[in-house]
Formats: C-alpha cells, sequence, structure tokens
C-alpha cells in the first residue's frame, strides 16, 4: 500500500508513531555523543574542559540514553501496534499530548543539566541536589508515558465492547500489561519527586537520604524490565514475521508478561545490599523475587528458539546449524534483535552475578555494573529497537528502507562494538576499577595502572558503537526524506498455528492481574518503608559537588 492511498486516519496515525520514533532517534544520537566523550574521558585520551565537566556529560548519557531514548520508543512502539491491530475512528489527542509533555519534560531536565544545575547522574541520588526544573522535567517525562498509558487502555476497553468474548489481540495485550507494569513502577518516582521537589525549591530543611534511594530502587530496577518488555513485544510478535514463523504458544506469551507485571516491583532492593538502614530480611526476599523474574526470561529464550526451529522444519531442515542458518541474518530488523538476543546471554549471567546477596559485594560501585548496564540495555533492548525501526519506518512512510546494505552493517558493528566495550568493563570490574569516576589512574597506582588497557579498550568499543548509531541515524533519516514510495505499509503480527491450544481464560485478563502486582509491591516494601519510618535519621542539606 502506498503512502498516498493510505486513509487519512491511518497517515495520522502514522505522524504520532513518527514523532514518537523520531525523537528517540534524536536522544540516541544525542547520548551516544556523550557516551563517547565519557570513555575517552575515563581512558585519559580526552580532558574535559570546566565548562562541560565529565560529570554534566555523565548526567546526560544516562539521562538521555536509559530514560528518553527508551521511553519514547517503547511509546511509539506501542500506540502502532495498538493503532494498527484495533482499526477504528479514534481521536489521536492523547498520543499527541502525551509525546508533547514528554518533550517538554525532556528538555526542561536537559537544559537544566547543560547548565551545569543538575549534576547528580543517572540515578538523581540525594543529598546530590539539582534544580527544581531538572524534577519537574522528569516528573513530566513520567506523566506523558501515563497520558500514552491511558491511550492504550482506552483501545483495550473499547475493543472489548466491540467484540465481547474475544481475547485482546496479542500485541496489544503485551503492550497494555507492559505499561500497566510501568504506571505501578512510575509509583516509585511520584513518591521520590514528593520529597525532592519541595527539597530542591528550598520548602524544605533537608532530605531523607535513604527514602528517596528506596522509592528510586522501587522505580529502578522495573525501569530495566520496560525496556526488556518492550523488547519481547517485538521479540515474540514482530521477529517471527520476518523468517516466516509463528508464536509458539499465545498462552505462554501472555503468561510471560504477566510473570513480568507481578515480579518486576519487588526487586528493588538488590540495588542497596551496601545500603544501611533495611533489614537483611528484605534483601534476601528481594534476592529470591529477583531470581524468580530470570524465570519469564528462560521461557522466552524456550520460546523464540522453539519458533525458530518449527519454521526450519516446515522447511525440512533440523538440527541446531540448520535452524540457524535458515534464519533471515541478512535482513537488518532480524539481525538487530537477534543479536540482541546473543548479548542478553551475557546481561543475563551477570545479573544473576549481581542479585546474588554475597557476590555483588565483590563488584558493587565498580566499573563492572556500568558493563552489566550497557550489555543488558545496548544489547537485547536498544539494538532490538533499532532493527524494529528498520521494519516499522518504511510501514509508517510507505518509504522503502534506504540503504538497507547500510542498517545491515550497522547492526553488526553495535554487536562487535557493544561485545568489546562491556567485555572490558566487566573484567576492569573484576580488577577494581570504580563506576562513575572521572579519572582512574590514582597517582600512577600498580592496580589503577592495571585498568587502563581496559579503559582503552572499552573506549575503543564505544567508538565503533557511536559509529553504529550514527549510521543507524543516517538511514533513519534517508528513509523519511527519500521519494522511493515503494515499501507495503500492510502490518502483520505473529500468531500461534491454527492446531495451537486455546489461551486459558485467566491469561487473557490485563487488570485482574495488575491488582495482584500492586498487592505484592506493597507487601515487598511496606517493611522496609515501616523500618525506615522508625529510624528517620537525619535530613541531609544537600549538595552541588560539580
Amino acid at each position: 500500500m502506498m503512502l498516498s492511498s493510505a486513509p487519512p486516519q491511518v497517515r495520522s496515525e502514522n505522524r504520532v508513531v513518527i514523532a514518537h520514533i523520531y525523537t528517540a532517534t534524536t536522544a540516541i544520537v544525542l547520548g551516544a555523543l556523550f557516551g563517547l566523550l565519557q570513555g575517552y574521558s575515563r581512558a585519559d585520551a580526552i580532558q574535559t574542559p570546566p565548562w562541560f565537566d565529565y560529570y554534566r556529560i555523565l548526567t546526560l548519557h544516562g539521562v538521555l540514553m536509559a530514560l528518553v531514548f527508551t521511553t519514547f520508543f517503547i511509546t511509539g512502539l506501542s500506540l502502532f501496534v495498538t493503532y494498527r491491530s484495533i482499526p477504528r475512528e479514534r481521536s489521536l489527542r492523547l498520543g499527541w499530548l502525551g509525546w508533547a509533555v514528554m518533550v517538554l519534560g525532556t528538555a526542561m531536565a536537559a537544559v537544566t543539566i547543560l547548565s551545569g544545575n543538575a549534576t547528580v547522574l543517572y540515578t538523581f541520588y540525594a543529598p546530590l541536589k539539582a534544580a527544581p526544573t531538572f524534577y519537574l522535567g522528569a516528573t513530566l517525562l513520567v506523566i506523558g508515558t501515563w497520558i500514552v498509558a491511558i491511550e492504550i487502555f482506552e483501545n483495550v476497553a473499547y475493543f472489548r465492547k466491540a467484540h465481547p468474548g474475544e481475547p485482546v489481540p496479542l500485541v496489544v495485550f503485551c503492550a497494555a500489561v507492559t505499561f500497566l507494569m510501568w504506571w505501578i513502577a512510575t509509583l516509585g518516582v511520584v513518591a521520590e519527586m514528593g520529597l525532592l521537589i519541595p527539597w530542591a525549591f528550598g520548602w524544605t530543611h533537608g532530605i531523607n537520604v535513604m527514602f528517596t534511594r528506596l522509592f528510586f530502587w522501587y522505580f529502578g530496577h522495573p525501569l530495566v524490565y520496560f525496556w526488556i518488555m518492550g523488547a519481547y513485544i517485538i521479540w515474540y510478535n514482530i521477529i517471527p514475521t520476518r523468517y516466516g514463523g509463528n508464536l509458539f504458544s499465545d498462552g505462554l506469551t501472555r503468561l510471560t508478561f504477566l510473570m513480568l507485571l507481578l515480579l518486576s516491583t519487588p526487586v528493588g532492593l538488590h540495588h542497596e545490599f551496601m545500603e544501611p538502614g533495611i533489614a537483611p530480611q528484605w534483601k534476601m526476599l528481594h534476592t529470591l523475587t529477583t531470581y524468580g523474574v530470570a524465570v519469564p526470561s528462560f521461557i522466552t529464550a524456550f520460546a523464540i528458539f522453539a519458533s525458530f526451529e518449527l519454521a526450519a522444519r516446515a522447511k525440512g531442515k533440523s538440527g541446531f546449524a540448520a535452524t540457524v542458518a535458515n534464519l533471515p541474518w541478512r535482513d537488518p530488523a532480524f539481525a538487530g534483535a537477534a543479536y540482541g538476543m546473543l548479548l542478553f546471554i551475557i546481561g543475563g549471567f551477570g545479573g544473576l552475578i549481581n542479585a546474588s546477596y554475597s557476590m555483588d559485594s565483590l563488584v558493587h560501585n565498580t566499573i563492572w555494573i556500568v558493563g552489566h548496564f550497557h550489555v543488558t540495555v545496548g544489547g537485547p533492548v536498544a539494538l532490538t529497537f533499532v532493527g524494529c525501526a528498520y521494519w516499522m519506518i518504511p510501514k509508517l512512510t510507505g518509504r522503502t528502507l534506504w540503504k538497507p546494505e547500510w542498517a545491515l552493517w550497522q547492526t553488526r558493528i553495535w554487536f562487535l562494538g557493544m561485545l568489546i566495550m562491556s567485555i572490558a568493563m566487566h573484567v576492569a570490574g573484576l580488577l577494581g576499577s570504580p563506576r562513575r569516576t572521572e579519572s582512574v589512574a590514582y597517582l600512577g597506582s600498580a592496580a589503577a595502572a592495571s585498568w587502563e588497557p581496559y579503559m582503552l579498550l572499552a573506549a575503543a568499543g564505544g567508538t565503533l558503537l557511536f559509529i553504529s548509531i550514527i549510521m543507524f541515524a543516517t538511514v533513519a533519516i534517508g528513509t523519511l526524506v527519500t521519494n522511493d514510495k515503494t515499501a507495503d505499509m500492510t502490518v502483520t503480527f505473529a500468531t500461534q498455528p491454527p492446531a495451537g491450544e486455546p489461551t486459558p481464560a485467566p491469561l487473557q485478563h490485563i487488570f485482574r492481574w495488575g491488582v495482584l502486582a500492586i498487592v505484592l509491591a506493597v507487601l515487598a516494601y511496606l517493611g522496609p518503608v515501616s523500618e525506615l519510618l522508625q529510624h528517620p535519621g537525619y535530613l541531609a542539606p544537600g549538595m552541588r559537588t560539580w
């Protein structure tokens, strides 16, 4: 279907999604630039000037990559699959309003960071103090996502009313569960900003550091699963269409997302193993639930590869090697997701180490954590999103993907760069190299000297990643402006074979499981919050160190 012949309503819906996707593209390019400067600085290859210091760059990189890029892409993707799966006459005001509020919040936070008034790093930990506009901007970014969530939930309600007794389309179910989990998780941001904003304005005498950190990690680790669930939407519903396969099981897919909904929130304390004021039993409880979240990841690994194998068998091929060879490795949309899956294996094993109460003490506050963070976000999440963009942009514009060979090589360069950078960070972390530190020379210390080669290697990997991201942006923009309007705009999502088992009725509900997820979150945090209320400690006045 040509763009020119698309119904007006479809064209209008596409513009909303394009706004989200290309805002995400802008964020990843800027974030990559700041990440490159950060890597060169740690490798002592450059000296950052006082007016644009390392910690300001670090904050910009973390916020743009981890919060802005991922959030805008997931909102765009979720609106896209919802609009295409539930055709109807609809108002697009919520989709546009959500985007506008998110852009306003991002601009407020970014300008404040650039001015040097919000150098609080990605975690915006107290007692590091930012100007009020940073916290207000972050709040608006979250509010914008809530508006998008309302749009998705309203479409789910419409479908159920218009199609009584029918299950919500799987891809929309996945998007709705993702945003339900996100809504529950961002209640932690609301609680934290309720403390940070009055403090930033000077309306309170100080800040309870432990409370703000508790609320941050109530949100901070589910944020990781928000990214992962965004990637899973693509892996389950879109990637099988690239190799002519089917969904392995509708019911198993819904179960995976519901397990992530239930288990993503009560895990945040494994980020606070070294923090005082939280009893060991609560930390151990969150350790167990963290290992529980590994179960839907193992289910996903099984289901995805089972789909690979069934597609290969349908073509008369069997065995591991034949199954892998049957996959469309020259398709950039598939390659992005597949290389991301490979990186996820490394990130998954590292995550199990981080979640261990004892082993975490060995890597806590070392650059191992940074390597883990990058291989989990930059692998299964960001690279999957980039690959999906190569499939989605032609569906939105009607324009054939510009320079597909560039797109393919971009995914390969990303995979190589991320592999080099993250492994170097993991090894340096085991040697003791700290994170969140500009200079790691330590006045010529012999121990610090052992880290230097790995910092140079990480910078080399970061350079490859930067080149890759520039290639992605070039292809994305080239596709948008080209006049080759020959792409097929028809969208199909993966379904299970007709002979597949019907999905059990309990797995078709969304909001009932959301109530249970809220109950589990309350139970997981009621004890730690009660303990902190009994021993409130002192109020920190706040500090600005850079």
